[in-house]
C-alpha cells in the first residue's frame, strides 16, 4: 500500500485521531503478517508519531532518540488493554524513517488478534 504523507495525516484527521507528538496510537489487524512501508519523504525527522485506526486501549511512545539511536527496540503497547502486544522497530525501520520514510510493523499476537503500527516522522 502506497500514500503520500499528506493522504497519511488526512486519513488521521479525517478519522478524528489527530496527530499526537510522539504518541503512536495502535489498532487492530489482521494476522500476524509482516510490516512494510508506504513512502512519504520528509526533509528531516524532527517528531516521531505514529496512528492506527481501531485502538482500544493500547499505548506506545516513540521518541525522537529512539530513531536517532537506530537500533532494533521492543516496545510493549499494552496500555489500559487487558491483554499485552509487543512491537519491534527494526534499525532498517528507525533509518527509513528518519529519512522520511513512513513504516508499518505489526504487533505480536494478543486477546486473539495484532495490531498494525504505523510510525512516521513530521518535519
Amino acid at each position: 500500500m502506497t500514500m503520500t504523507r499528506k493522504d497519511f495525516l488526512r486519513s488521521i484527521v479525517g478519522a478524528g485521531l489527530g496527530v499526537a507528538s510522539v504518541a503512536v496510537i495502535a489498532g487492530c489487524g489482521g494476522d500476524d503478517g509482516g510490516g512494510g512501508s508506504v513512502d512519504a519523504p520528509a526533509a528531516s525527522c524532527t517528531t516521531p508519531t505514529s496512528a492506527i485506526g481501531t485502538n482500544h486501549g493500547h499505548t506506545i511512545t516513540v521518541s525522537l532518540a529512539d530513531v536517532n539511536a537506530g537500533v532494533d527496540k521492543t516496545y510493549d503497547i499494552t496500555g489500559s488493554s487487558p491483554h499485552t502486544h509487543m512491537v519491534t522497530v527494526t534499525a532498517a525501520d528507525f533509518t527509513a524513517i528518519k529519512a522520511g520514510t513512513t513504516r508499518m510493523v505489526t504487533s505480536t499476537s494478543g486477546g486473539g488478534h495484532t495490531h498494525a503500527v504505523t510510525v512516521m516522522c513530521v518535519s
